[in-house]
């Protein structure tokens, strides 16, 4: 069973850096791929960053391109998500997501893909 629990969260000021974490456990270390998602309420779901696990190859939306950075530890099973230059619109819950093991389907932007969530973290960002 793979669980996920992020954290890092807090309320920062247009400009300011954050740092999300996000702990597995499980299987994890073979999955796919892992991502970041984000929710503001009242919004669809957003994807925000997505890594392939074995080869750290990483992938971004447009609007956090050169501002958040993803990584992942593969001996300590975590991901991170450096967020800097953090404006309002970045205010959201995050999510980390995972897919199973070995899943061939996987498309990093699509949510369906991703077979396992995080309870969220909160992010909130002041003008």
């Amino acid at each position: 069973q793979v669980q996920l629990v992020e954290s890092g969260g807090g309320s920062v000021q247009t400009g300011d850096s954050l740092r999300l974490s996000c702990a597995a456990s499980g299987d994890t270390f073979s999955s796919s791929g892992m991502g970041w998602f984000r929710r503001t309420p009242g919004k669809q779901r957003e994807w925000v960053a997505a890594i392939r696990w074995l080869d750290g190859t990483a992938y971004y939306t447009n609007s956090v391109k050169g501002r958040f950075t993803i990584s992942r530890d593969i001996a300590k099973r975590t991901l991170t998500l450096q967020m800097n230059s953090l404006q309002p619109e970045d205010t959201a819950m995050y999510y980390c997501a995972a897919t199973t093991r070995g899943d061939m389907n996987w498309v990093p932007a699509l949510s369906l893909t991703y077979s396992y969530w995080g309870q969220g973290t909160q992010v909130t960002v002041s003008a």
